[in-house]
Formats: structure tokens, C-alpha cells, sequence
């Protein structure tokens, strides 16, 4: 046994003591941990963080760019669809409708009652009867007039109608494309019918026939035809060179031929311009009415109706009369001086055709303000012909209410150049017009926002060549919706203050307000027409609704501007009347307002006179619109021939509901 001497030197790899360390070992089993950059201070580290939050704001921004063009996007094609749904459906959609109203009106369609809770269900369901495949299918496939209808799939029934005749769910067939919602189907399906997809037939006696179900769609569309509808009552306004500049009837016989025809169409009546600038026009105050007087008594002495429209504006030439009527002189004096009293645009020019609206509530007019002035008018015309509404003569009275006797800026003003289908220009760089938006941008607390869009490009610009219309433009910015409600509301406000007077000193008479159509760039995002006129209308929101709820508040009817086919040739795309036409007169409608029209153009042919009495009574309306009235502008005397004549009387009798209407769609 070997004794271990205490001093004997042990191996440092089995010594226990720390104090002698294996060579062979890692002197640190643990390295720390390497040192951390020192994060910058001062003026670097100030560097770093707004450079990060740059970058964060910079993806934000983008994000909510991407966000608000997929949502323009989405709300395009909705439009689309559900104006697909109004125009070749007939489906009786509100105008700013949402999903239930669509699944409301698809049910309603197929046969489904639809309760204002949203409960839905058949009120009368078909008994089942296994003899009878036709009575299984229930409500057939519905398709509008203008869808293209194969053959083959309606004289096809599946065997899906076999079924046990469950309650069937109304859906939209997923495999149409929103523009392909002009040819709208509503198919019905079983739950048990969607477990097959066999597309065997059966030729059975029962089922359909293409030809039959074509034959009793353009039944309804051709076969009842105008003969027992509603009646409409015509009336046919009279040139405005009957009066001169001296309020003298021009040529007396000529008149009396002129009704004396006019009367043996039946019409209703006539309207009959009486212009500022021949009442009032040498003398502030002093009215001057013995032409007008005539000419009316010659009305009466035909026993016509009677519609005067209150003009307040400028007549340049253009109708059928070719007579210049101008503002009244002493008013043209006073611009001469103050040249602010007109509306401008961003250039500076003046446009003479009727005075700004800046000057509402200004007196700068000998003493008086421009509502003042109205007022003063409308009342000596009404004083002076009072027996004249006492005897139910007079039934309805237009109120001028902007260029061309319609409630819109001048902003397609010819004389400064414009030529269709340019976008117009901004008139609001008067200087009254100026200090109220000044105002306004003062009181939302951005003053730096007092002044016009510098990039809304020019009267004959498209809405792409700019950067405040353009797709993304700065019209949907924050600056652009502030300035554009603002530029709005002072159309509301003019026609309010307007026409708070104006039923003052017609009380108890039918008013009439003018709309424009302004129908071209309708189907861009940013409808750049409308809104110089003063109508914000983009695709995202209803620009007439604000209007029409004012001019509701004064219970008047809306004159809306009838198109028809005769619209000027233009080789751009984006022009829609009929569906302009179909979101105002629904959007009057909605707010239960009596709605009448006017021909855009005088209509020569009798497709254009057939395309007004559609417009003036509506097929196939579940709520049986019509208008109250129809002023009709008539052809030029060169044109009246026989062959004119004959076309008028065909018109009016299919105004009348007097006669059958064959004419194809």
C-alpha cells in the first residue's frame, strides 16, 4: 500500500483548488456578453427618430391611399350596378340604396313578400303537385327586356324542378360581372337543387318556350302601348322675340296664327319669358309690362294656360328667336364701375349673363341688394296682373334662379370660349364671393384655404388633364371637399334666399325651379361638369339630395332638363344622360317632390318626341311617377311642316294618353 506523502505534488488536472487552473480548459466557459453599440444621444438620436417616424407616417399615408382607391373602386362598381338595376330592371331603388334594399327589391321580384322588419317570406306558396313539373319550378328565371335570352336554356328544364318543392331563396348568380348587371338575373334555387349538377332535360310540354317568354315580356312593352295612361299636360313655350327691348308685342297677327295652330293640337298652354332686362331697364324700379299685358290677353282670348318664367339673367341670342336680351342698362352701368357684381373666373373675366351671387345680401345696386331687386319685380308682376292669377290664367310661375334661367354657376359660358364636352371653369373670383370663402376657411380654422383649386384646369380642359379632377385628384382631398361644399352652399343659399321671397309674392301659386343636365363626364369618379356648375356629385355621395331638400322646404316643382337622343356627337364615352336623368328624377321623387321637364333641344323626328313621353311617363314605375308637366321648346318656323305638325300632334296625343305608342324602344 502505497502511502501518499502529503507533499507530493498532485496533477493539476484532478487538483481541486482554483487556484491552479487546467491549461487545457477554456479560461472563460462564459464569455460575457459582447458590449452594446451606445445608442446615439443628442442631436443623432433626434435624427433617428424622425427618420423612423417619417418612414411610418410615409406607410401610412400609402396605406390609406391604397384603402380610399379600393373603396372608390368598390363604390364604382356598386354605382354601376345598382344604376343597372334602375335603368333595365325596373327596380325601384332609392337612390342612395345599400344591400338590403337590393336583396329587398330581388326578393320582392321573385315573388317574396319583404316586411319592413326584413322578415320575408311566400305569402301565397303553389301546392306541390309531383304531376307537374312546371308547378315545382315556382317563379321562372326573371331576366329584363334587353338580356340576351338562349333558346336552349329556357326550353330546357332540369331536373332540379323535380324536386320536392321546397321554399326556394332568391340569389344573384354569381357568375355575372357588375356590367354585366344590365342583363340582371334573379335566380331561384331550392336547397335540395344545389346538391345536382346535372343539366339533363326532360322535354315536357310544360316547360317554356323561348319565343312564348319573349312573346309576354315585350308584351308589357309594346302591347299596352299609351292609349288609358295617365294624362300629362303639354305646354309649348313661345319665342322671346314676341316682346322688343321697348316691351312692345312685335307682331300681334302673327301670335294669333301662332295659337291659333298651337290650339288645335290641344296643347295646354304656353310659357312665356318676361325678361328683367325689358320690365326693369332703363329705370330702377320702374317697370314697364304693357307688351306682356297684350300678349296675354291673347292668351286668354284662346283660353290657354298661362306659365311666366321670372328670367333674371341674360338671353345671348341662341333660341329659336335669335333676339339679344341683355341685363337691364342701369345694372350694366353699375358694372362698369364695379365689376364685382358678375361672376369671374380664376382669369379675371367677367361674365355679364347674370349677376354674381356674392351680392345677395350686398347693397350695391342703387341702395338694394340682388334679393331685393327680385323680390321688388316678382311683386309688381304680381300686382299687375293679379286679376290674371284671380281668373286661374296664370298656373305656375319660374323662378330664374342662375345662367340660363337654371340653378347653376355660368360656368359653360360660349362666350368665353367653352365648346362641349369641356369641364367649365370655377366662378367664384369675385370679390364678394372671395370674402365670403375667406370667411368660411376662417371659421374652419384654415385661412391659408381662402382662395380657388390653382390646378382645375381650364373651360375646355378634361377632367384627366388636371390634378384637381384627375382619378385621385385633389377634389377629394381635404382642402378640395371643403372648398367644393363650400361652393355648393352657396347655390343652396341663393336658391333659398330666392325662393323664400318668391312665395311670399306668389303665394298660393305653383313655383317651378330649373336643373340643369349636365350630363357629360358623368361616369368619372370626379362628374367635373357638374361640379363647376355647382353640383358636387362624385361617386361617392349624392350631389342633388342637399338641393332638393331646400327646394322641398318651399314645396316648389322641379323642372329638369330633358336630353333625349338629340345630344351633341362627341367621340368621348364617358357622357350618360339617361343616367344623370335617372338619379335626379329619382332623387326628386324620394323627396316627394312634383317633378316636370323640358326638351333639352327642339325635337324634329319622332324617336326624340317618343324618347320625351318615356322620360314624362315612365314604364313600368311600381310607384306610378309621372311628370306633372312638360314644357315643350318647338322647332324652328323653317322646319314646321306638315310633316312637323303631324309629329307634334302624335306627341301630344301620346301625352295625352290618347293614342297607342308602337314605336320600338
Amino acid at each position: 500500500m502505497n502511502n501518499l506523502n502529503p507533499h507530493h505534488s498532485i496533477p493539476n488536472s484532478q487538483h481541486p483548488d482554483p487556484q491552479f487552473p487546467n491549461p487545457n480548459e477554456d479560461p472563460n466557459p462564459n464569455p460575457p456578453p459582447q458590449p452594446q453599440p451606445r445608442r446615439p444621444r443628442g442631436f443623432a438620436a433626434t435624427n433617428a427618430a424622425a427618420g423612423a417616424t417619417n418612414k411610418s407616417r410615409k406607410e401610412r399615408e400609402k396605406e390609406k391611399e391604397r384603402t380610399k382607391l379600393r373603396e372608390r373602386h368598390r363604390r364604382a362598381i356598386t354605382s354601376r350596378m345598382l344604376a343597372g338595376l334602375r335603368q333595365y330592371g325596373n327596380f325601384p331603388l332609392p337612390v342612395r340604396a345599400d344591400m338590403n334594399d337590393v336583396l329587398a327589391a330581388l326578393a320582392r321580384q321573385a315573388g317574396w313578400t319583404v316586411e319592413p322588419d326584413g322578415t320575408t317570406y311566400r305569402q301565397s306558396p303553389p301546392p306541390p303537385n309531383n304531376n307537374n313539373a312546371a308547378s315545382c319550378l315556382g317563379p321562372y328565371e326573371v331576366m329584363s327586356v334587353e338580356s340576351p335570352v338562349s333558346g336552349s336554356s329556357l326550353r330546357n328544364c332540369s331536373t332540379r324542378a323535380s324536386m320536392d318543392c321546397q321554399p326556394s331563396v332568391p340569389r344573384i348568380n354569381e357568375s355575372l360581372s357588375p356590367a354585366s348587371f344590365d342583363s340582371i338575373v334573379v335566380t331561384e334555387s331550392d336547397t335540395k337543387a344545389d346538391k345536382f349538377t346535372s343539366t339533363s332535360t326532360m322535354n315536357s310540354t310544360e316547360c317554356l318556350e323561348a319565343g312564348q317568354l319573349m312573346q309576354e315580356l315585350h308584351s308589357g312593352e309594346h302591347g299596352i302601348g299609351l292609349s288609358g295612361t295617365q294624362y300629362v299636360p303639354v305646354f309649348v313655350m313661345l319665342s322671346s322675340g314676341l316682346i322688343n327691348n321697348f316691351c312692345q308685342l312685335m307682331d300681334p297677327d302673327s301670335v294669333k296664327q301662332e295659337l291659333q295652330q298651337l290650339k288645335s293640337l290641344k296643347i295646354d298652354g304656353v310659357v312665356v319669358n318676361c325678361w328683367w332686362g325689358i320690365v326693369e331697364s332703363w329705370v330702377p324700379q320702374k317697370y314697364e309690362w304693357s307688351g306682356y299685358r297684350e300678349l296675354f290677353n291673347i292668351i286668354q282670348d284662346f283660353k290657354l294656360k298661362l306659365q311666366v318664367v321670372m328670367a333674371f339673367h341674360e338671353n345671348g341670342g341662341s333660341d329659336t328667336s335669335g333676339m339679344f336680351i341683355s341685363l337691364p342698362q342701369w345694372v350694366l352701368e353699375i358694372g362698369k364701375d364695379n365689376q364685382d357684381i358678375f361672376f369671374t373666373d380664376r382669369q379675371g373675366r367677367r361674365n355679364t349673363e347674370c349677376l354674381s351671387w356674392g351680392i345677395d345680401k350686398e347693397r350695391v345696386l342703387r341702395g338694394r341688394t340682388a334679393i331685393e331687386v327680385y323680390f321688388d319685380m316678382m311683386r309688381s308682376f304680381r300686382t299687375e296682373f293679379d286679376d290674371l292669377f284671380a281668373d286661374g290664367l296664370i298656373s305656375a310661375v319660374e323662378i330664374g334662379l342662375g345662367a340660363s334661367g337654371e340653378l347653376k354657376y355660368p360656368s359653360f359660358s360660349e362666350r368665353m370660349g367653352w365648346r362641349y364636352p369641356g369641364i367649365g371653369e370655377f366662378q367664384c373670383y369675385d370679390k364678394y364671393s372671395l370674402q365670403n370663402l375667406r370667411k368660411a376657411a376662417t371659421s374652419r380654422g384654415h385661412s391659408f384655404w381662402a382662395k380657388g383649386p390653382d390646378n382645375a384646369g381650364y373651360y375646355n380642359s378634361k377632367p384627366h388633364e388636371t390634378g384637381f379632377f384627375c382619378e385621385r385628384g385633389d377634389y377629394d382631398s381635404y382642402y378640395g371637399r371643403f372648398f367644393l361644399h363650400w361652393y355648393r352652399q352657396v347655390l343652396i343659399d341663393h336658391a333659398d334666399n330666392v325662393l323664400s321671397l318668391a312665395t311670399l309674392a306668389f303665394e298660393g301659386v305653383q313655383i317651378v325651379v330649373k336643373i340643369p343636365a349636365i350630363y357629360w363626364w358623368y361616369r368619372t369618379s370626379s362628374h367635373a361638369a357638374e361640379v363647376t356648375a355647382g353640383y358636387y356629385n362624385p361617386t361617392n355621395q349624392d350631389g342633388y339630395s342637399p338641393v332638393f331638400e331646400v327646394l322641398k322646404k318651399h314645396s316648389v316643382t322641379v323642372k329638369f332638363i330633358c336630353s333625349g337622343f338629340q345630344v351633341p356627337e362627341t367621340d368621348d364615352p364617358l357622357a350618360d344622360p339617361d343616367g344623370l336623368s335617372w338619379q335626379i328624377l329619382n332623387s326628386a321623387w324620394d323627396k316627394a317632390l312634383p317633378v316636370a321637364g323640358q326638351n333639352a333641344f327642339p325635337c324634329y323626328d319622332r324617336e326624340g318626341l317618343m324618347k320625351l313621353v318615356e322620360t314624362a311617363k315612365p314604364r313600368n314605375d311600381p310607384d306610378h311617377h309621372l311628370f306633372t308637366f312638360l314644357a315643350f321648346q318647338q322647332p324652328l318656323p323653317l322646319v314646321q311642316s306638315a310633316i312637323c305638325i303631324s309629329e307634334l300632334d302624335y306627341f301630344i296625343k301620346s301625352m295625352h294618353g290618347e293614342i297607342i305608342n308602337n314605336v320600338e324602344s
